[in-house]
């Protein structure tokens, strides 16, 4: 039995001339006569097969008239350069094998409800626009990884079931751990500054909850959240880090992802602004240009989506504000010691309406200023019992952050609402598939 190489469509200029083979689902197909024109796509890239009658066996051109909508099939073929096809290359095919003919696929090219796309999820995801948010969301985690472990940052996994929460309970998803209550984590900050005080710099990466009753086109109630934590750092230190992770992100995306942002139709220019040095602006400086920009907002107040989307539009780029009042902020950030009532602290927000693409800071170090905190909260001070012995062995200033995944795909991407930015997503009302 003859063997031949199996490349990725992505793969295919390698192989022009070679006799290979292909595996894959039908896009689409039309006919001209004596000839048919298959398009398959292979997860790697789209590719027109020409199947001729002339110069193929007849049970295959047979074979190639019975094909639908996504059906999945093998076929053998000659790749050649083809300057007018999409990609720049045709595959002449020689054979054809049929896995399975699929039926009449519910997405068709037209104007279908966001409630029916998302009840189709699992189909919806092969279309060319969600095929390419997600390879875009594939670079932008390579690049995150790639980041932190060429600056020697250890990566922790953090637990997802938890005892207690970062910023009380009150918008977590309850779950019952044998006799005990749990919660599902919102962020795996706490374990990662357990973790800097015996690796150094580290960050965790993975699932984190919310069950915030929010239908907002930027909420998610599960998401991805990457979250580096530093010893021996201050705040400064933490905003010279997000600046820098914002910085590889969009080089990657911008060098690997060009054909997907074509697809979406995103206006690059925009993302290669995205150049440090980043804005940077106190609390009070940013609520005095919210107040100019005639913002009914006072100091102390926190930002609503609204006034981060036109704090934001000041800036061609993220702007990191700093310093927000320590009465808005988790009981955990470092006061300033030039102004104990601002926390030192900051979010990252993304131009064009994304809003907070970043939140973090520097972390109390001190046990007695921390427990004061824990009380101040009215937080269960047993539960972190083992938080508050990070302060008793060895405590140094750290300073760390979380960014959301999905909101810095949907910015990058230029997209509507998050919903399309992970494969699955977890919405208010929307648990299936």
């Amino acid at each position: 039995m003859k063997t031949y190489p199996n490349p990725t469509i992505e793969s295919i200029a390698g192989y022009v001339g070679q006799e290979v083979m292909l595996k894959g689902w039908v896009r689409r197909k039309r006919s001209s006569g004596k000839i048919h024109f298959v398009v398959i796509r292979d997860g790697t890239g789209e590719l027109q097969g020409v199947v001729n009658k002339a110069t193929i066996e007849a049970e295959h051109f047979e074979r190639s008239a019975k094909l639908t909508q996504e059906s999945s099939i093998i076929i053998t073929g000659v790749p050649r350069a083809e300057p007018r096809a999409s990609g720049g290359y045709e595959v002449d095919v020689t054979g054809i094998e049929i896995v399975q003919i699929a039926e009449p696929f519910p997405i068709q090219p037209k104007e279908h409800s966001t409630g029916f796309l998302m009840e189709h999820r699992h189909l919806w995801l092969r279309s060319r626009r969600q095929h390419a948010i997600l390879r875009i969301r594939h670079e932008i985690i390579r690049a995150c990884r790639d980041f932190f472990d060429d600056r020697d940052f250890t990566l922790i996994d953090t637990p997802i079931f938890t005892p207690n929460a970062c910023e009380g309970t009150t918008n977590l998803f309850h779950t019952q751990y044998f006799d005990q209550t749990a919660y599902l984590a919102q962020s795996g900050q706490l374990y990662s500054e357990a973790s800097a005080a015996a690796f150094g710099n580290v960050y965790c990466f993975g699932p984190t909850f919310r069950a915030e009753k929010s239908k907002t086109r930027r909420h998610l109630m599960e998401f991805w959240m990457v979250e580096p934590e530093m010893a021996f750092a201050e705040l400064a230190d933490a905003m010279d880090l997000a600046e820098g992770l914002l910085k590889m992100v969009m080089e990657r995306v911008l060098e690997r992802r060009q054909e997907e942002l074509k697809t979406l139709e995103r206006d690059i220019s925009r993302l290669e602004a995205v150049v440090p040095p980043l804005p940077r602006v106190t609390y009070g400086e940013a609520i005095k240009l919210l107040q100019e920009k005639g913002v009914s907002i006072q100091f102390g107040d926190d930002f609503g989506g609204d006034d981060e989307t036109v704090l934001a539009s000041s800036f061609d780029k993220p702007v990191i504000v700093h310093r927000y009042p320590a009465s808005i902020k988790a009981f955990y950030m470092e006061p300033d010691p030039e102004t104990p009532n601002l926390a030192l602290c900051m979010d990252v927000l993304a131009p064009e309406g994304y809003g907070e693409i970043i939140g973090g800071g520097q972390r109390i170090h001190d046990y007695d200023k921390l427990l004061a905190r824990i009380k101040e909260h009215e937080l269960p001070e047993e539960a972190f019992r083992w938080y508050l012995d990070l302060r008793k062995y060895g405590s140094v200033p750290h300073a760390g952050f979380g960014m959301g995944i999905e909101r810095v795909v949907a910015w990058v991407c230029g997209l509507e609402h998050v919903r399309e930015t992970i494969a699955f997503p977890r919405m208010l009302y929307t648990l299936y598939p």
